[in-house]
């Protein structure tokens, strides 16, 4: 080990510290000394990590001195922090709920004075609404699909109500288009209501050994028997049916698609039926039109019904589901009564039992 001070050796009475400073620097450690004034770093030629030692001389009449340590060969514990954010506050929100809208509202509004059947003007889309729109797409020749859209908005605002398919017809009337597949109520010479319906599919079919084609036959006609609440027949349920031709009935039924798809009678939205059965009375003209046979080509089938069961609430109108504005929503029905029901007296003798719902 050498004390290095101006670059001279340090002898003398001083040279005692030799064998204890070697002896610490030997150990791995370093020391700093004051010695006559002067500032001194010691660093030994030990084997700790291959590092050298030497003293290094601080200025005189200062106190620090700069100090080269050899790494220490001891474990070293880095303290580490851990930053965690803190969760975010829940933005979970509660199930939307249909809003009342302004445009749907003027939409409804347009519809209903055009004399199509939207029900109450609540700015809600629903049953009614999507009915009415295609309704309206049949009699303007759009495309059937219930939706609100650009082209649909450009065609109300230039449509106006639809006039009489049969000039000079009774002032309170029917009239069913079964090209259009839509119904056209007319009260006092004016119309009343605009309604889709589905009507006979032209298809031929057999049901309990009897065969037949589903044919609306097209002519001049009288409502007859009425029957309130549900009846049912072979073909199927009849809910608050109306004939005006055997056994061939307006009626609610829980499926109107766009397109002829009955056996013969002419299908109208469930939630019209009731208040359609108490605007047409017995006697009631009805007038059917298209492309189709004439009744006189088509025998009108028996009208026998079976006996109409215990009451039960009448079913949802079968309406497509879709992501739009104005898609109807399906209709919850719920059972709150079991009251019992007495079936309509029926005058029919006919011996037949077809029905053509």
């Amino acid at each position: 080990m050498k004390i290095v001070k101006g670059g001279r050796l340090i002898g003398g009475a001083r040279a005692h510290l030799r064998g204890r400073l070697g002896k610490i620097l030997a150990a791995g450690g370093g020391l700093a000394v004051l010695l006559g004034g002067g500032a001194y770093a010691l660093v030994g030629h030990g084997s700790d990590a291959g590092a050298g030692r030497e003293v290094v001389n601080a200025a005189p009449g200062t106190s620090s001195a700069t100090t080269r340590v050899p790494p220490s060969t001891a474990p070293t514990t880095l303290a580490t922090t851990t930053t965690t954010a803190a969760p975010e506050p829940s933005t979970t929100q509660a199930p939307a709920r249909p809003q009342a809208s302004g445009s749907v509202r003027d939409l409804q509004q347009r519809l209903a004075d055009l004399g199509y059947d939207v029900g109450t003007i609540d700015g809600l889309a629903g049953t009614q609404t999507y009915y009415a729109i295609t309704a309206f797409q049949r009699v303007e020749g759009l495309s059937r699909t219930g939706e609100d859209s650009d082209d649909l908005r450009a065609a109300l605002a230039t449509a106006s109500k639809p006039g009489p398919m049969v000039p000079g017809g009774a002032a309170n009337r029917v009239e069913v288009d079964l090209n259009r597949q839509v119904l056209f109520l007319w009260q006092g010479g004016a119309l009343a209501r605009i309604l889709p319906v589905s009507t006979g599919s032209g298809e031929y079919y057999c049901v309990d050994g009897s065969c037949d084609t589903a044919i609306t036959p097209t002519g001049s006609f009288r409502i007859g028997r009425k029957a309130a609440g549900l009846e049912i027949s072979p073909l199927g349920e009849l809910w608050s049916p109306s004939y005006f031709y055997g056994g061939i009935a307006i009626h609610g039924s829980p499926s109107i698609p766009p397109y002829p798809a009955s056996h013969g009678c002419v299908r109208i939205p469930m939630y019209a039926a009731p208040s359609f059965f108490d605007q047409t009375p017995s006697g009631m003209a009805v007038y059917v039109v298209g492309d189709g046979p004439a009744a006189a080509d088509v025998p009108p089938p028996p009208d026998a019904p079976t006996a109409t069961p215990v009451a039960t609430p009448p079913p949802a109108d079968d309406v497509p589901t879709t992501t739009t504005t104005t898609t109807a929503p399906p209709a919850v029905v719920t059972t709150t009564s079991t009251t019992t029901t007495t079936a309509p007296a029926t005058t029919s003798t006919t011996a037949p039992t077809l029905t053509a719902p």
